[in-house]
């Protein structure tokens, strides 16, 4: 799988001011309309099968970064649940202030039943909740349910039928509540013939959409991430 250049990112997206309404830390994700997550380059987890924790920078298509996520999940955890386990994930600005955090709870990766279905919780900044990310079942496709700090649905995400990323970028469309437009989409991205666990998301979203659902988007792309793509150690 693909992986960021092995030197971090050295220029930052400048910091916007600040904006009525906007959780603070979040006013750069009112000048964009794309996201690219690339896992940071881990050389002792490519070279072993220990699981470290995982590292990512969050640019905009630029390749100015605009944060950085550390997933700080136990490390029993990791090695005992592996793509199950759960994580939390913090995200920080460029002058280190938390400004998001995702929290994944332990499930079961069945999703016949609703006590069993995975979900995220998202936080904007820490200890303020901004939404949840629900999977629901359906018999042939990966779905999610965005809601907002009350749990009331907002928008939906379709991922495709056969989830494989052998020789081509993936989808998951982000879904009026109807299903009947497709206002985005986060994408992962195929890594060429490249002998590593490191993971490529890109996210497409229109410039006036919510600066909320913006980060829940961003909290969707790392639940995909371990749930389809994550390598059990």
């Amino acid at each position: 799988m693909s992986f960021c250049n092995l030197q971090p990112t050295v220029q930052w997206m400048q910091t916007p001011g600040t904006i009525p309404n906007c959780p603070p830390g979040l006013e750069y994700l009112t000048q964009i309309n794309q996201l690219l997550v690339c896992q940071r380059f881990d050389l002792l987890e490519v070279l072993s099968c220990f699981a470290t924790s995982k590292k990512y920078e969050v640019t905009n298509s630029q390749g100015q970064r605009i944060y950085f996520a550390e997933d700080r999940s136990n490390c029993f955890l990791r090695y005992l649940c592996g793509p199950s386990r759960p994580f939390t994930m913090t995200i920080y600005d460029n002058v280190g202030r938390d400004v998001i955090t995702i929290q994944r709870t332990l499930r079961s990766r069945c999703c016949w039943r609703n006590c069993s279905v995975q979900k995220l919780k998202v936080e904007a900044p820490p200890g303020e909740k901004i939404g949840y990310v629900y999977q629901y079942f359906h018999p042939f496709l990966p779905m999610f349910e965005i809601k907002n700090e009350n749990k009331e649905d907002i928008m939906k995400i379709r991922g495709p039928c056969v989830v494989s990323s052998c020789l081509k970028d993936l989808n998951f469309n982000l879904l009026s509540l109807d299903e009947e437009i497709v206002l985005g989409k986060i994408s992962k991205k195929w890594a060429g013939f490249m002998i590593t666990n490191a993971d490529k998301f890109g996210i497409q979203f229109p410039f006036n959409l919510d600066v909320k659902i913006k980060a829940l988007m961003l909290g969707a792309s790392f639940l995909i991430d371990y749930m389809y793509f994550e390598v059990w150690p």
